[in-house]
């Protein structure tokens, strides 16, 4: 199946499990740490810089963030995990919304999880792969911020994170730049793949 992703538009937001859509599609998930990028992400795989706003302050997306593509696919972008300076009551919040949407028996497709490149892994980080292994849902590591890096660097820290991390042997591993389009194009052809071939 051939997939338009520059036909990305919003679609809603949510701030609770009930206001998720439950539109049909295979959805697709993002999930990382604050500022790992997910906007950006968006941004770069509908070729739309002005689809998801990007902000400058971690922890902006509070609510799950929906887009559909083509009217084939759904992205859900999570709020980011691990930022310092939301109060307590907002962090169990939003982390409560990140939990509960993964157990809620949703039909996840596919969870893209983000990972900075450029940075040692968090606690979080590691028990966001541990859970996605022990709960058995598809994912994809996408390594991101890649452009601050040289090529051999990169691959260093591929290799480290690899060693560091329980990755599945199942999960596909990219190196991406949001700003300079690098892998993009790998990572929505892999996405159409898994989803509509698998």
């Amino acid at each position: 199946m051939e997939i338009n992703y520059r036909k990305t538009k919003f679609l809603k937001v949510a701030a609770k499990l009930d206001q998720c859509p439950d539109s049909g599609l295979p959805e697709v998930v993002l999930s990382g740490k604050s500022n790992v990028g997910k906007s950006s992400l968006i941004n770069a795989i509908a070729d739309n810089k002005k689809l998801a706003r990007v902000s400058q302050s971690p922890g902006k997306t509070r609510e799950v963030v929906y887009f559909e593509t083509d009217g084939k696919l759904l992205f859900a972008d999570l709020p980011g995990f691990g930022y310092a300076k939301a109060s307590k009551a907002e962090k169990e919040r939003f982390s409560k919304l990140c939990d509960d949407y993964f157990r809620s028996g949703r039909k996840i497709t596919l969870v893209l999880n983000l990972i900075d490149i450029r940075h040692k892994p968090s606690d979080n980080d590691k028990a966001m792969i541990e859970f996605l292994n022990n709960a058995g849902i598809p994912y994809f590591v996408v390594f991101t911020k890649c452009d601050k890096m040289s090529k051999m660097q990169v691959g260093k820290q591929i290799k480290m994170m690899s060693e560091e991390f329980d990755f599945s042997p199942d999960a596909s591993v990219f190196a991406v730049s949001s700003d300079k389009k690098a892998g993009i194009a790998e990572l929505c052809d892999a996405i159409t793949d898994f989803v509509f071939l698998t």
